[in-house]
């Protein structure tokens, strides 16, 4: 068994990596913004105070871990937290990438674990007024709930020919892992439109900004329906009509019954007329506590009558129904075209006032970054927060967490195998508790013959006995078993 300095030592690996390819790294290239919660966030962060923003953040020590995460510590609450950026994100002539780790370490059944890349906010606006109407640039991150289970990519953006701002959602986004690991998100937002989001640094989705992968498309249409237009009185849109010159004919009976008595039909031989199809339980007994005075007259329950179980039928008998022949239904003229059909009407397109044309997406600079959430579950901690231009700065952040990832990944596999182990346990014990049985029922029979029933009741002891082994193996095998540490 590893020394608990092994151990810290082994925990500690993933972030002595992260150091020296970090000093590897000679690039003067640096993030934009970065942020790891191994210290402590109250001055850099501010949870909202906004009202119904109720859920408690915490800075967590991440589980089977030694480093630090920004922790969803309840269930059931609207979240929000925001921090101002060093330096507006601007989307211009290099790629921007977004990127943070995620850990349910609970699960989640029905919440959000995204990020708001905020733009510009009003004047005299402070992080702690972020709520679900702070404009933002881009939302990224996953979300479930339902139906919905999906990692959003969607950004506001201001038409320039009315400056009203429009989400834009990305259409059929992956899905997120669902387990109770460590992952990483990637968007890379580049300057020729492109959006890719990645994985755990395996591509998941690539999209074109501007094309009709978002709902609804940036680019608004050319030409839309004149809404001064009218559709005619006299237009008549109906492809087939009654034929009017039909006429119902004169045989036609409307009122006759779909179902009728089969007057063809006798009663069968040996039917009990005069045998109800229910009768009192018999082996009912009037409970000791009924109070006739409170509880009324006891009646004892109603059960099947017995005799109607081995004849033909009980009770009164009645003839069968059979379909109407005579049956005709409602008469209805029949469907001819329509003469004066003239296809369904559409009002005349017109020029689009909110027609523009761009080449290039003019997003929003982000200013700062928000996380505002509403979740059922708690146990969700977001970690190693990262903006910048460069890829490769990107990728070194990952490999710290891939070596978390790695650590989680053994812990899982072990906490597996030990699992099937107890229930293989079981498996064979249930197997020689069976075999016991018998052997010991097979020595009550002997013994029954030889020495009497005295015997016969020390052999049924024992098999009560090894019952009640199983019964508390069976109860200990679902308790959770204790993590290592």
């Amino acid at each position: 068994m590893p020394t608990p300095m092994a151990v810290r030592v082994f925990i500690l690996i993933p972030y002595l990596l992260l150091l020296l390819l970090q000093c590897l790294y000679t690039s003067a290239a640096e993030p934009i913004f970065y942020e790891s919660f191994e210290e402590d966030w109250v001055g850099r962060w501010h949870p909202s105070n906004k009202e119904g923003y109720q859920g408690f953040w915490k800075r967590a020590k991440i589980e089977g871990h030694e480093n630090y995460g920004l922790l969803v510590s309840e269930k059931a609450r609207k979240y929000g937290i925001a921090t101002i950026l060093p330096e507006a994100v601007e989307f211009k002539d290099k790629p921007v990438i977004l990127q943070y780790e995620l850990r349910l370490q609970n699960g989640i059944e029905c919440g959000g674990s995204y990020l708001k890349f905020l733009r510009a906010q009003k004047d005299g606006w402070t992080p702690d007024q972020l709520d679900n109407t702070a404009p933002y640039s881009i939302m990224f991150g996953p979300d479930k709930c339902g139906a919905t289970n999906k990692v959003h990519f969607i950004f506001q953006h201001k038409n320039p020919k009315t400056g009203s701002y429009r989400e834009h959602h990305l259409k059929f986004p992956p899905s997120p892992p669902n387990d109770k690991l460590s992952h990483v998100f990637t968007a890379f937002v580049y300057p020729n439109n492109t959006v890719s989001i990645f994985i755990d640094e395996i591509e998941k989705k690539t999209a074109d900004l501007l094309s009709e992968s978002f709902d609804p498309p940036v680019l608004p249409p050319k030409t839309i329906p004149d809404p001064e237009d009218k559709k005619p009185e006299d237009w008549d849109e109906r492809v087939k009509i009654p034929d009017p010159e039909a006429v119902k004919p004169e045989d036609w009976d409307e009122n006759a019954p779909y179902e009728i008595e089969d007057l063809d039909a006798t009663k069968p031989v040996g039917w009990l007329d005069d045998e109800p199809e229910e009768i009192d339980d018999p082996d009912a007994i009037k409970p000791e506590d009924w109070d006739d005075d409170e509880d009324g007259e006891w009646e004892p329950p109603k059960v099947r009558n017995p005799k109607c179980e081995d004849g033909l039928g009980c009770g009164q008998w009645m003839r069968p129904k059979k379909k109407n022949p005579a049956y005709k239904g409602k008469w209805y003229a029949p469907m001819i075209d329509n003469p004066a059909y003239k296809g369904v009407w559409k009002a005349r397109q017109i020029p689009n006032p909110e027609y523009f044309h761009m080449e290039k997406l003019n997003l929003e600079p982000v200013v700062a970054l928000g996380i505002e959430i509403w979740t059922m579950q708690d146990g969700i901690l977001f970690d190693n927060i990262l903006i910048t231009n460069d890829e490769k700065i990107a990728s070194i952040y990952r490999e710290q967490w891939k070596a978390k990832y790695d650590i989680e990944k053994e812990q899982q596999k072990k906490e597996e195998a030990e699992k099937a182990a107890r229930e293989n346990a079981f498996v064979r014990m249930q197997g020689s508790l069976s075999k016991a049985k018998k052997e010991d029922i097979s020595c009550d029979d002997d013994a029954e013959d030889s020495e009497g029933s005295e015997d016969k009741g020390k052999g049924k002891e024992k098999v009560f006995e090894e019952n009640s082994l199983a019964d508390e193996f069976v109860a200990t095998r679902h308790r959770r078993p204790r993590r290592e540490t």
